[in-house]
């Protein structure tokens, strides 16, 4: 009962700070504001030094919503990162509902509303056609406008168009909200890499609840209910046989007690159990969630951010928990020359404490998003084939290609989620498990 308790805490603790940090973890936008304002000087006509609207330089596409388009070239590429990405709409098929928007810019201070404002289609591809307070919802995700003359307030725009510009010998793809005959440019939608994939800090923050929090927040409460009821159930059946969501919770417990904690961290097990079950069914049941077809399309474990707080909740357990022993042969491997523990030794094991939270991070959102990105490559197949509804003999073709190869990568999809959420509790405990192994002589 004791354990059950702990485990109770940790399963509340570990979703609790990856739904918080997963705010400021895609809240930071991609193109420093510097770049933006050179990619703009090079994509338009300044015709105003105020910045006031411009008119687009060079070809461009014309200014339309995409459900306004009856027949454009279907890109697999953007719609498979389309769907991977996280938005400011939760779809439910090719339903779109609001969620709560929370955003901060350093010129307007802080804007709290419904995506609802942007006046998105319920049925597409989530695109406003509203702007409000500067803020425009570009395929589900919010974007800022970069023209500090742009009114506030709800505004009808006219659509978005795109061109692309090159700066510094990198291809950039910019988007602009049309407005009054006038190309508005968009700053990049938000993500904290701090520059590691092209990224940067801009002048808006994205606090909002997206569909990947919102998913996490759902999965969080009904794993809650479902434990907190299995506790309630252990409590008042005593030691009467496990029924219901008992007898399917207690053999994975076992599972994990048995063949994860027992042999990597010894005597200690049974203080690290309840962590290493709240990472294993919360990664789980993410993992899980998001292969349910049409219900949300989330892409939780599949997104960085929300990996990087799991690998940083593990990196601190094991900087905390490390023995002396642990830290000693880190910093000063004894029993080896001077010289190679100086040049080689400690540099490399130095690294390799923060290499091991690194590729915990990479491996289960690499795992993840190919996972997804295959499975909407083969659907495409339809769409290539059929070239887009022109062709019923080839889309007919499509459908008989990736169908069955569809379904295959998802059953593989399904073997994947208790994979990875294994391999991720695996890890942890070898990682604890080396931090507070004792020294032989002390054993004996």
């Amino acid at each position: 009962m004791k354990d059950l308790r702990k485990f109770l805490v940790h399963f509340t603790l570990i979703p609790a700070l990856a739904i918080l940090f997963a705010f400021p973890a895609t809240s930071f936008c991609q193109q420093t504001h510097e770049n933006q304002e050179q990619t703009h000087e090079q994509a338009v006509d300044s015709t105003n030094t105020e910045g006031h609207g411009h008119e687009v330089a060079g070809e461009t596409h014309a200014c339309h919503f995409h459900s306004d388009v009856e027949e454009i070239e279907y890109d697999p590429t953007n719609t498979a990162y389309h769907h991977v990405a996280d938005a400011n709409v939760y779809s439910i098929g090719s339903f779109n509902f609001p969620l709560p928007c929370i955003l901060y810019s350093k010129g307007q201070g802080w804007d709290m509303f419904s995506s609802k404002k942007f006046g998105f289609d319920f049925y597409g591809h989530g695109e406003g056609r509203k702007a409000y307070n500067r803020y425009v919802l570009d395929e589900g995700q919010v974007k800022h406008i970069a023209d500090p003359s742009f009114p506030t307030g709800e505004v009808e725009l006219e659509g978005f168009t795109h061109d692309v510009t090159t700066v510094d010998g990198k291809t950039v793809n910019n988007v602009y909200a049309c407005y009054q005959g006038q190309h508005h440019l968009l700053e990049a939608q938000s993500t904290a890499d701090g520059g590691l994939f092209g990224g940067g800090i801009t002048n808006f923050y994205d606090f909002s609840i997206t569909k990947n929090v919102f998913s996490m927040i759902l999965i969080s409460l009904l794993l809650g209910w479902a434990f907190f009821g299995i506790a309630k159930a252990y409590r008042n059946r005593g030691q009467l046989a496990p029924r219901g969501l008992q007898s399917l919770v207690e053999p994975i417990f076992l599972f994990i007690q048995d063949e994860v904690a027992k042999p990597f961290l010894g005597p200690k097990w049974e203080k690290f159990l309840p962590l290493l079950c709240s990472l294993f069914f919360f990664i789980l049941a993410l993992n899980l969630f998001s292969q349910i077809p049409f219900l949300g399309g989330s892409n939780v474990t599949g997104n960085i951010g929300v990996t990087a707080v799991l690998a940083i909740i593990s990196f601190i357990v094991v900087s905390i928990n490390g023995n002396r022993n642990y830290w000693s042969h880190i910093v000063w491997m004894p029993g080896v020359p001077a010289i190679i523990k100086i040049l080689i030794l400690t540099p490399v094991e130095i690294l390799s404490v923060f290499i091991k939270p690194f590729t915990l991070m990479l491996r289960l959102f690499a795992n993840i998003t190919a996972g997804h990105i295959v499975v909407l490559s083969f659907v495409g197949l339809i769409f290539i084939f059929g070239k887009m509804g022109r062709s019923i003999g080839g889309a007919a073709g499509g459908l008989l290609v990736a169908a069955p190869l569809t379904m295959f990568i998802m059953a593989i999809e399904l073997l994947v989620a208790f994979i990875q959420a294994y391999v991720f509790t695996l890890l942890v405990a070898s990682y604890i498990g080396a931090a507070t192994e004792e020294h032989h002589a002390e054993k004996h």
